[in-house]
């Protein structure tokens, strides 16, 4: 029998606290809950403080190997020598520095310190924001400056380049439109793009990781333009083994088709709980799971705010859409587990089975009588759909028994 979750405090800002707990806080064994995922990003400068007074007792004590020795011919090393990675991806190591910004260009409040302070404020971050006609063409200009910036980097992404070149593409982009890139130093974010291959889910650094044929590579843009963000991303295929594999292809496809059928269903009146019912049940046609850590998110003068928009089925996420209500829809589907589990860089997201997982988002405006799709693709716009190749003996045994 089933017992009835105790009522537990947000550490972040002291509503009340879902399921969702710190992972550091969980190896530290301590406990510390929060409401959401984006209350956690945007607290996390001054929670880490936590894990740091208990890590360093312990280093005193049990000297820890941080790194591993660079390899002489290359100078890249691990960072994590002894972490217990999910699957075969490794970061390479050392970054490269911080990308600068020139001052002419409008940077958001975290650009110098790495704390949004902005979205810490109680009443605007729990406020879902109706913009106005000035307002949405702002948010129209930025994301459809970001859709470039996507489409750019996406020509990059081949075998033989480094997620680091790609970080490098999309900040001399953004900098040619006289944007700020979003990611950098957001939380202390190093770097200006996220880049996600094979099983990670979100939030990877782009490092000295060569792309290899057969990989598949999640880029997450964000542009700060005008006062505004515009948020967007997109899974693709690196080299022809990767179009050949029925692996890669389902979990790809089935991201994009899960993404595609949830923003059928907006318009004025939807609950924001209804997308992960549509998402959760097609992943699971394809014998796919939906991760259920991380979730779509409020977008406007704020990068991350209400409305929470989970991707799995039977949230209970609050709130209906309005006319001028700006957010993202961002399922990340695994061909495992729904699992999750982070790398002590306190970023890099993997499947806790090391199975690939893909990702797709768009930035949405609710109108009178639907949704425009602001960070839609062009029609010259590098990916797109892909047919599917024969079903892998495990998947078709897998269909059989069902």
């Amino acid at each position: 029998m089933a017992t009835e979750t105790p009522a537990r405090t947000c550490s972040g800002c002291e509503n009340d606290a879902s399921a969702l707990q710190c992972p550091n806080c969980q190896k530290l064994g301590k406990e510390s809950y929060f409401c959401s995922q984006d209350c956690f990003k945007r607290n996390w400068a001054e929670h880490k403080k936590a894990h740091k007074s208990q890590s360093n007792l312990l280093d005193r004590i049990f000297p820890p190997k941080v790194v591993s020795y660079p390899d002489p011919a290359t100078g890249k090393f691990d960072p994590f020598p002894t972490f217990p990675y999910t699957g075969r991806l490794r970061p390479e190591y050392p970054l490269s520095p911080r990308r600068q910004v020139p001052t002419k260009i409008v940077h958001p409040d975290y650009a110098k310190d790495g704390i949004p302070r902005s979205e810490q404020v109680v009443v605007t971050r729990n406020k879902i924001v109706v913009l106005d006609a000035k307002q949405q063409e702002g948010m129209r200009k930025v994301c459809r400056l970001a859709r470039e910036v996507l489409d750019i980097a996406a020509k990059e992404a081949k075998p033989g380049v480094t997620t680091d070149y790609i970080d490098e593409i999309v900040h001399k982009a953004c900098l040619e439109r006289e944007s700020y890139p979003s990611p950098l130093n957001y939380c202390h974010f190093p770097k200006s793009v996220c880049t996600s291959p094979n099983e990670v889910i979100c939030h990877g650094i782009p490092d000295q990781r060569v792309l290899k044929d057969g990989d598949i590579l999640n880029i997450d843009v964000t542009l700060y333009h005008g006062g505004f963000h515009g948020d967007l991303n997109e899974t693709y295929y690196i080299g022809e083994k990767a179009l050949a594999d029925p692996d890669c292809v389902r979990i790809v496809e089935t991201a994009r088709e899960c993404l595609d059928k949830a923003i059928e269903l907006v318009k004025p009146g939807m609950l924001f709980r209804e997308p992960g019912n549509v998402i959760e049940k097609h992943a699971k046609t394809q014998k796919c799971s939906v991760i259920k850590t991380y979730c779509g998110h409020g977008i406007n003068q704020l990068f991350h705010c209400a409305p929470n928009v989970p991707h799995y089925a039977k949230n209970k996420a609050v709130g209906t859409a309005k006319p001028g209500v700006c957010f993202t829809i961002e399922p990340m589907i695994s061909l495992g587990t729904h699992k999750d589990k982070t790398w002590p860089d306190d970023w890099t997201s993997v499947t806790q089975d090391g199975t690939l997982t893909a990702q797709f988002e768009h930035t949405l405006l609710v109108t009178e009588d639907g949704v425009e799709i602001l960070t839609a693709r062009f029609p010259d716009s590098p990916g797109g759909p892909v047919p599917r190749p024969n079903a892998t003996n495990s998947e078709a045994a897998a269909t059989a028994a069902a």
